[in-house]
């Protein structure tokens, strides 16, 4: 291959080609205007890049102010200092111990969220803690006349929030400023381990800004959100409870109510296993109560099941209000409870008289005893085993009555034959007879009457009874609510209203249980009871109860606790097995029958309660002859 090599053509080229680009630079290049005014863009370019910031015109903002001041003065009056402090804006300040966690706002200066740390709602393992209040619930306020005729709702007005701690106590104070030293004050002491707060509502400084000829009315609201798996079994146990008069206590029944109360000490919006209590040291003079039911479809209304009202005045001392109270939001336990000596235990539905006192002073006691030491199921179980072993004596006399009428039923059916014309004479016989044989036929009656208040008291206890709320067994996942192992979600017309979208299980074993007993017993029973002459045939009647009874526990116990039903299938298990061990190893009819006949033997005298009746026979008797005789002579003397 030849070597390239730069010939004198090749020279020439490049040399015309340079000259050529000199010419072309030369004619384009820009005269000195031209360059002078390119500078100038560019300069103003530089100048459009980085502007020059103008400086702000300051105006007199002092006019401004004053104008606003005087309108905050022509709606809130001396209260408009406190709008005007940083706090008057939407903030929240919260407390908490092991117990309770509580949030107050600064707009009404109240509580607006209470949750319980240790409780789930509706049921365990839903990850969502039972809250009292949240979601404006629930509301405080106070209605205020200023000296100016101006009427302001505290719950509307920002309050000035101080949270600090007093050795182990957390204390929130909330203040509603009038000026520096002129307030209303909430204050709430939170201690460790404890639902109770101490709370007091004070006034300084405000007697010439309020109008303080009558009490300032404190207004407490609130709407109870649902925290139990069935809404209206939960409503059933919501109520609003009251004491009022050195120790009396009183209710709202669950329809829609208004009440006005005297010498008040403490307002409890109770729900089923929570409450909201305020309580006073100054009872106040009066109480306008109100609440409102709000469950009227259980398909619909899921969500709150009470509205509740309290209106509490607060009476002026000297121009200033002072009063010393307590905010309890917990668990409604009676143990709890009971622990502050407040009366606070008649929250929880007991039942009166001797009732309440077989709960207070027996059930209870022996429950949480046995609970200690066992899971609850079995607790229950323990605990009903207990119940009929103290019961069993009354079980033996009421069988042992029945069983002595039923060997006197064949002389009973002679003695209806021999003087079926003349009841009296029946009667008198018949009285005679039991007087000999040594039988009293009210015996059986008054061990089944003996029953009747632990059988109440029973039906108190387990529905109030905090222990049982999501504590599971066998199938049930909690036994302060229903078993159901098979429901649905569609309404049934008549079976979902009466029955329920559910089938429970302990219902319906405690109502194949009560039917077998009263299968066994209702033979003796309509063996031993004599038919009355124009009285209804009893036999019959118990015929039908032996049906009745059970379908109506199964209907009616289907929403109700799964503890209380447990504790009826074992109850009435036990009675059976009891029945059987005394007919077949503890009383016989032949040895009943040869005891009777002795008695007949034997002088015996009267008892007071056989002789009083006996007169009385004797006098009926002698007053029917009269009223004969008397008869007999009137139409002897019409004849004439």
């Amino acid at each position: 291959m030849e070597e390239k090599k730069f010939d004198r053509n090749s020279i020439i080229g490049f040399a015309l080609i340079f000259l050529i680009l000199l010419g072309i630079m030369f004619v384009n290049k820009p005269s000195g205007e031209i360059q002078s005014k390119d500078k100038k863009e560019q300069s103003e370019k530089l100048v459009n890049q980085n502007p020059v910031i103008e400086q702000p015109v300051i105006t007199d903002t002092i006019a401004d102010n004053a104008l606003q001041n005087e309108k905050l003065k022509a709606t809130l009056g001396s209260f408009a200092y406190g709008a005007t402090l940083p706090s008057a804006k939407e903030a929240t300040s919260t407390i908490e111990n092991d117990l309770v966690k509580l949030t107050f706002s600064n707009k009404g200066g109240y509580i607006i969220d209470a949750e319980m740390k240790n409780f789930e709602s509706i049921k365990k393992g839903s990850g969502n803690l039972v809250k009292i209040i949240k979601e404006n619930n629930a509301n405080l306020n106070i209605e205020l006349k200023t000296q100016g005729n101006l009427v302001l709702n505290t719950k509307d007005l920002y309050f000035e929030p101080t949270v600090a701690k007093e050795g182990e106590n957390q204390v929130v104070t909330m203040r509603l400023k009038a000026g520096p030293e002129q307030f209303l004050e909430y204050r709430y002491v939170l201690k460790p381990r404890e639902y109770m707060l101490d709370f007091s509502v004070r006034t300084q400084g405000l007697s010439k800004v309020l109008q303080t000829s009558n009490p300032l009315p404190l207004e407490w609201n609130m709407k109870t959100f649902r925290n139990e798996k069935s809404v209206s079994y939960e409503n059933r146990y919501t109520e609003l409870v009251y004491e009022y008069e050195d120790g009396k206590d009183n209710y709202l029944g669950q329809s829609s109510e208004s009440k006005e109360a005297k010498d008040v000490t403490y307002v409890a919006f109770k729900q089923h296993f929570f409450t909201s209590i305020l309580l006073t040291d100054t009872p106040f003079k009066t109480a306008e109560l109100k609440s409102e039911n709000l469950v009227h479809d259980i398909e619909k209304d899921t969500i709150f099941t009470k509205s509740y009202k309290a209106i509490l005045p607060l009476a002026f001392k000297g121009g200033e209000v002072n009063y010393n109270m307590n905010w309890y939001y917990g668990p409604a336990d009676y143990k709890i409870l009971n622990g502050y000596e407040k009366n606070l235990d008649e929250v929880i539905p007991l039942g009166w008289g001797i009732f309440g006192w077989i709960n207070r002073w027996i059930f209870i006691p022996v429950y949480v005893f046995l609970s200690q030491f066992m899971a609850h199921g079995i607790a229950i179980i323990v605990f009903t085993i207990l119940v009929r072993l103290v019961m069993s004596p009354i079980t033996y006399k009421s069988y042992l009555s029945q069983a002595k009428m039923k060997v006197l039923r064949p002389e009973i059916n002679e003695l209806n034959e021999k003087f079926k014309k003349d009841p009296m004479k029946k009667q008198q016989e018949t009285m005679k007879l039991y007087g000999k044989a040594g039988v009293n036929p009210m015996a059986g009656c008054l061990p089944a009457l003996m029953q009747i208040p632990v059988f109440y008291a029973l039906f108190q206890f387990f529905p109030s009874a905090i222990e049982l709320r999501q504590k599971n067994f066998l199938w049930a996942e909690d036994l302060s609510s229903f078993d159901a192992v098979l429901s649905w979600k569609q309404h049934i017309p008549v079976i979902s209203s009466f029955y329920g979208n559910h089938v429970s299980l302990f219902p319906i074993l405690a109502a194949i249980a009560i039917f077998f007993y009263m299968k066994m017993t209702t033979g003796d029973q309509q063996m031993s009871a004599p038919q009355q002459e124009g009285m209804p045939d009893m036999g019959k009647i118990m015929k039908i109860m032996i049906y009745i009874s059970p379908l109506m526990m199964m209907i009616f116990f289907n929403n109700n606790a799964s503890g209380l039903s447990l504790y009826y299938f074992v109850s009435n298990t036990i009675t059976i097995g009891i029945m059987l061990v005394i007919k077949n190893y503890i009383i016989s009819d032949e040895k009943i029958h040869a005891r009777i006949q002795e008695n007949k033997t034997k002088d015996k005298p009267k008892s007071k309660f056989q002789q009083k009746m006996a007169d009385m026979m004797e006098q009926a008797q002698e007053q029917q002859k009269q009223n004969k005789k008397s008869i007999e002579e009137k139409k002897a003397n019409r004849k004439r």
